[in-house]
């Protein structure tokens, strides 16, 4: 299984772990340091004898690239700043099916409406919804209310003594 991390820091870190071992530390001392397995950092030092400090650069991931450049990704968390009334849409709900017929109709890309929510969630997104308000929301209503009923309502407790009833 990959380490977490992009693959600079990736790269940062096995150079680091062969710098050690070079330096005189023990595989097992720089293990514990990287958090790693000691035999990750022997298949590391393996790897920099047969290919030096070349065969521990950075790879790209495996993997299939991304249907999305990056502007266009940027494009896509753009338009969800806006409302999807701006877009043509009835609510102002951002669905993954809005945003996946947004972006076949922009540029011909189809991505599921299911992988979308993931997709936005990894860019720091979450699933929303808009504040529901009443049509017959009446502000001045409310506040007459809360200035007039509500001190009346609400009772002032009578100081009793701690652990009496």
């Amino acid at each position: 299984m990959r380490s977490k991390g992009s693959a600079v820091e990736l790269e940062r870190r096995r150079k680091l772990a062969v710098r050690r071992v070079l330096d005189g530390y023990s595989v097992e001392e720089v293990a514990e340091f990287l958090a790693v397995e000691p035999r990750t950092v022997w298949r590391w030092v393996a790897l920099f004898r047969r290919e030096n400090w070349e065969g521990l650069a950075a790879r790209p991931g495996a993997g299939r690239r991304s249907k999305l450049t990056p502007t266009q990704e940027k494009i896509v968390l753009r338009w969800l700043q806006d409302s999807p009334r701006k877009h043509g849409f009835a609510t102002e709900l951002w669905t993954g099916a809005r945003l996946a017929q947004l972006i076949s109709e922009e540029w011909g890309i189809c991505l599921h409406p299911r992988y979308l929510p993931r997709w936005l969630r990894a860019r720091g997104y979450t699933p929303q919804k808009p504040q529901r308000v009443p049509r017959e929301r009446d502000p001045e209503a409310i506040a007459s209310w809360l200035a007039i009923d509500w001190p009346r309502i609400k009772k002032k407790r009578c100081s009793k003594r701690p652990g009496s009833f």
